[in-house]
């Protein structure tokens, strides 16, 4: 049995001569038409004629100097125009969705508050038309999670996943305030006994390394033990207790030194109270990322500042009277 021929009243309209009529039917000119269309009048005017032939109706009264609707252009109008301003609003906003569709990032809570966030206004400043979303949680996301651009991370170098790039190193060092050191003395590890100990309370293998008691064996008299001890589970507590002058935290060197370099906090023993660890901080770049303009200008922008914090870990000292925030340019030089 052969196909039944198709109804040409079930037929579909294309939507090029649907808006020829509308810009027709609202410049009452197929001239003016052609011009919102950036088209030919004789283009116009074939396309007009083919949508009449299709709808079997005739649309337009075309007089010598002007045009007018029929009755069945008119309803014909009362449906495309709203039709078409709502296909064009769904465009517009697709394609602004996808243009500002944000850099996802994912990384740990400390690294986000005290390192990512005080230099994001930097990158809105040069890129207001790039969107982030961070994701700041101490749980890893798996690698095949599909909203995510890059994660930036803390490990080991053995432990990193395959095409990562390097950040910058682990080195710790321990930090005070002013206020802290005006209280009480703190000129050489043996002063340590004085002094009540922040402590970031971990289980993790990197705590072998953040903790005070692998600094004291690795710089301090045999036996020292300080007045007391405050245990913390997150590094940027650290970091906020030693600010209020309620002990001495051994601090992540990359994460306190906008604190350092503003006077907030002070290395009392200088870069001879550093050590480093075998722990690192990377960018992971996610398998299943789509690669576009804004994210590589980020991973540019992340790299920059990164460079900027592995100068300041090759050695620079800070001291209280070094209070003005330094610009990029000048911590990369130090």
């Amino acid at each position: 049995m052969s196909a039944a021929a198709p109804n040409p009243s079930h037929s579909l309209l294309a939507v090029g001569p649907l808006r020829a009529f509308e810009a027709v039917a609202r410049r009452l000119s197929f001239r003016g038409a052609a011009e919102d269309l950036h088209l030919t009048q004789p283009a116009v005017s074939r396309q007009i004629k083919g949508l009449e032939d299709e709808l079997g109706a005739v649309l337009f009264v075309r007089g010598t100097r002007k045009v007018e609707l029929t009755g069945a252009g008119a309803a014909l109008l009362q449906v495309v125009a709203p039709f078409l301003a709502q296909l064009d609003s769904t465009v517009h906003q697709l394609r602004s969705r996808e243009r500002r569709a944000p850099v996802a990032v994912t990384t740990f809570a400390s690294f986000a508050s005290l390192w990512l966030l005080p230099r994001l206004t930097g990158f809105q400043r040069t890129h207001p038309d790039i969107d982030i979303r961070i994701s700041a949680t101490d749980a890893l996301a798996a690698l095949d999670e599909p909203e995510v651009d890059l994660a930036l991370r803390y490990c080991r170098p053995k432990d990193v996943p395959a095409g990562s790039q390097p950040l910058f190193s682990e080195v710790l060092t321990p930090v005070a305030s002013p206020e802290l050191l005006r209280r009480q003395r703190l000129e050489t590890p043996a002063d340590l006994a004085r002094h009540t100990l922040l402590e970031e309370d971990d289980a993790r293998q990197s705590a072998a390394y953040l903790s005070w008691r692998h600094w004291l064996r690795e710089r301090a008299p045999a036996g020292l033990a300080p007045r007391g001890w405050i245990y913390l589970n997150f590094t940027y507590q650290q970091v906020q207790a030693a600010l209020a002058g309620q002990g001495v935290a051994l601090a992540r060197l990359a994460l306190v030194g906008d604190a350092l370099v503003r006077g907030d906090l002070v290395e009392p023993f200088g870069p001879a109270g550093r050590v480093a660890s075998p722990f690192g901080y990377w960018l992971v770049r996610w398998p299943a990322r789509r690669e576009r303009a804004p994210l590589a200008a980020f991973e540019r922008w992340l790299l920059d500042e990164a460079q900027a914090t592995g100068s300041l870990l090759a050695g620079a000292a800070f001291t209280p009277d070094e209070a003005r925030p330094a610009r990029p340019g000048e911590l990369h030089a130090r």
